[in-house]
């Protein structure tokens, strides 16, 4: 175990998903880094476990992370955990594990607890092909790029939703692809862990339905892909489409050049369409 990082996924939940060699994992690593010493120390004391612990979250100077990699270089072993599911992914540990292949450090990654997959594989949507797209942007501009390029996602998709934004982000999302197939999953392996399924529109009603104590827990949403006919341009004129992306703050020229990557021709004829 000298010398090497271990990223070791942490139970979303329920406290016994933790695997036997995570565990033992950890009662032999030299240190923990932890993106919350507080949530890191409780899990290690409900294990039994003594270790140090070290702050590792997505505001760790550079100097910080160094002085990791430094020990770790000097021989000692690391486990990385983050407050829940597996580390590095849509996770400050990212930067962490960068770092240690950077300076050749070995990585040992173990499998475990993962919310998208849990989710995705509860679905029952297709999962052959599947895009994880972690956290939204919180900016409100980039957020509608964002859901306006997953309205041409082929792809299942992935999305995870904190608490303070479920409302909104369904709403937005809603009023892009409302009669996408969709499952929303509520605090999955906890105690009200819940699935709604239905197209987005009609799960977006049914929760603002809901009680807001109901509302209340961290939730992965997976959606269906787009077909060739649930485009969010279907409906539009190519000029609609075009000033689609103007609103978003493109030049003309590059709404253009959008519209022609969307709609698959020459951008040729949207200059022919939108200047005659």
């Amino acid at each position: 175990m000298a010398g090497t990082l271990y990223i070791v996924p942490t139970p979303i939940g329920n406290l016994k998903d933790i695997t036997l060699r995570a565990k033992e994992v950890l009662e032999e690593s030299d240190f923990v880094a932890s993106e919350d010493t507080r949530v890191g120390g409780k899990l290690l004391m409900l294990l039994g476990i003594k270790k140090p612990l070290v702050s590792y979250h997505e505001h760790t100077s550079q100097s910080a992370t160094e002085a990791i990699v430094a020990r770790i270089q000097g021989g000692e072993s690391c486990s990385l955990i983050t407050d829940a599911g597996t580390p590095a992914v849509s996770d400050p540990g990212e930067k962490l594990v960068r770092a240690c292949a950077d300076a050749e450090i070995s990585i040992c990654a173990l499998p475990g607890a993962c919310a998208a997959i849990t989710a995705l594989s509860a679905s029952g949507l297709p999962s052959r092909r599947f895009c994880f797209e972690g956290f939204l942007p919180e900016n409100k501009r980039e957020r509608k790029e964002r859901i306006d390029e997953l309205a041409r996602e082929t792809r299942t998709f992935i999305l995870y939703i904190s608490p303070h934004d479920i409302e909104s982000y369904l709403s937005e999302l809603a009023s892009v692809f409302p009669e996408r197939k969709a499952v929303l999953a509520k605090e999955i392996t906890k105690l009200h862990e819940r699935y709604f399924r239905d197209s987005i529109g009609a799960i977006y009603e049914s929760f603002m339905e809901l009680s807001s104590p109901d509302k209340k827990g961290e939730y992965v949403l997976i959606c269906e892909g787009a077909s060739g006919q649930d485009s969010f341009f279907s409906e539009m004129s190519i000029e609609e489409h075009v000033e689609h992306y103007i609103s978003l703050g493109m030049s003309k020229m590059d709404a253009c050049k959008a519209v022609a990557r969307d709609r698959k021709v020459g951008k040729g004829e949207i200059y022919k369409v939108i200047n005659r």
